[in-house]
C-alpha cells in the first residue's frame, strides 16, 4: 500500500470538506466580500470581486480588474478564484432581480418636506424586472412621461440572499447578500391623483426606472446599513445629502414586514426609500431633463451615474 499516497488523498479530501464547511457557515454561502457584473476585456460577461477597491467610482472606474466568481452568486456555495480579468464595462450587480420590493416616504425629512405624516406601516410599491438599468446607462423616458416631470430618488438597497418567510426583526439581516445603490426614477406625472390616481407603480415602473450598482457590497463590510451617508448629483450640483439613520423603518423592520406571510426569494432587491431634496419639493421644482446627468453616491458602496433621454416615439 502507498501510504504517502493514501495520506495525500486523506489530506486533498479533508481541504475540500474544510472548504465546503468553511462556506456553509455562511447564511447565503458566500465567498464574496464585494462582487461586481461586468463586461470584460475578453467581451465575456462575468461575475467578479473587484481587486484593491472600496468604494467605486471616477477614480477608479476607469482601471477596475476583478478576480472571477464562480457558482451562483447568491444562494449555493461559490468561489473566488485566481482568474483575473479587466473591466471593460459595469453592469448591474444582479443580471435579473426576481423583482424591486420598493419603499416609499421612509425618511423622516422627506415625510416632513413631502408634507405627510409619517406612515403606521412602511408602504409598498412594485417594479418590474424590466425596470433594471446599468451603471452608466441611459434612462429612457417614455413619450407618455415626457412632460417635464421626472424626478430622481437615491436610494440603499438590499439585496436578498436566501429564502424567508415571517421573519423576525432580530434575524432580518441573516437572509441579505448584499447592499448596492439605485435610484428610483420616477415621473410625478403619473403618481399624482389627477391622472395617477394616488397608485406609484405606473409612475415609478417604466422599464430602465431602477438603476443599481456599482457593485453589491456584503454584510461583512457593512454590519449595520442604518449608518450610511447617502447623496444625490444632478449636473454635479448635490441636491440630495442625507444618512440612513434618518429611516423611519429602518432594514431589519423593512424585510420583517415585508416576509410576513409572502416568501422572499434570493435576488429580489428592495429598494428602501428616499431622503429630502427631491426635486418635487423644491420652490421651484426641478427635474430631470433630456441629458440630464445623475450621479447617486452611498459611502461603502460608490457611485452610479446615469443619462437622462426623452424617447420622442
Amino acid at each position: 500500500m502507498n501510504t504517502s499516497l493514501s495520506l495525500s488523498k486523506i489530506a486533498l479530501s479533508n481541504k475540500n470538506l474544510f472548504k465546503r464547511a468553511f462556506s456553509s457557515t455562511s447564511v447565503n454561502n458566500r465567498a464574496w466580500k464585494r462582487l461586481i457584473r461586468f463586461e470584460g476585456l475578453d467581451n465575456k460577461i462575468h461575475y467578479g470581486e473587484p481587486i484593491n477597491v472600496n468604494e467605486i467610482n471616477d477614480s477608479n472606474v476607469n482601471n477596475l480588474k476583478a478576480r472571477i466568481v464562480k457558482g451562483d452568486i447568491l444562494t449555493k456555495n461559490n468561489e473566488v478564484t485566481d482568474e483575473v480579468v479587466g473591466v471593460k464595462k459595469l453592469l448591474a450587480p444582479l443580471e435579473k432581480p426576481d423583482s424591486f420590493l420598493c419603499i416609499g416616504l421612509n425618511y423622516k425629512k422627506h415625510a416632513k418636506e413631502a408634507k405627510r405624516e409619517p406612515p403606521i406601516y412602511p408602504i409598498l410599491f412594485t417594479k418590474n424586472s424590466h425596470a433594471l438599468n446599468h451603471p452608466n446607462g441611459v434612462i429612457e423616458v417614455p413619450k407618455i412621461a415626457t412632460n417635464n416631470q421626472v424626478d430622481y430618488e437615491v436610494e440603499l438597497c438590499v439585496v436578498i440572499g436566501k429564502e424567508c418567510k415571517n421573519v423576525k426583526k432580530e434575524d432580518a439581516l441573516k437572509y441579505v447578500a448584499g447592499y448596492t445603490v439605485g435610484n428610483d426614477v420616477s415621473a410625478r406625472k403619473w403618481q399624482g391623483n389627477k391622472l395617477g390616481g394616488g397608485q406609484w407603480c405606473f409612475s415609478k415602473g417604466f422599464d430602465g426606472f431602477a438603476p443599481i450598482g456599482p457593485q453589491l457590497v456584503s454584510p461583512e463590510i457593512i454590519p449595520d446599513p442604518n449608518t450610511l451617508k447617502l447623496e444625490m448629483k444632478v449636473n454635479g450640483e448635490t441636491l440630495q445629502s442625507s444618512n440612513t439613520k434618518d429611516m423611519i423603518f429602518d432594514v431589519p423592520t423593512i424585510i420583517s414586514f415585508l416576509s410576513q406571510g409572502t416568501t422572499l426569494v434570493p435576488g429580489t432587491v428592495i429598494m428602501t426609500g428616499t431622503p429630502e431634496g427631491v426635486g418635487f419639493t423644491r420652490k421651484p421644482p426641478i427635474w430631470l431633463l433630456d441629458g440630464f446627468k445623475t450621479d447617486a453616491t452611498i459611502e461603502k458602496i460608490g457611485s452610479l451615474k446615469n443619462t437622462v433621454k426623452y424617447l420622442k416615439e
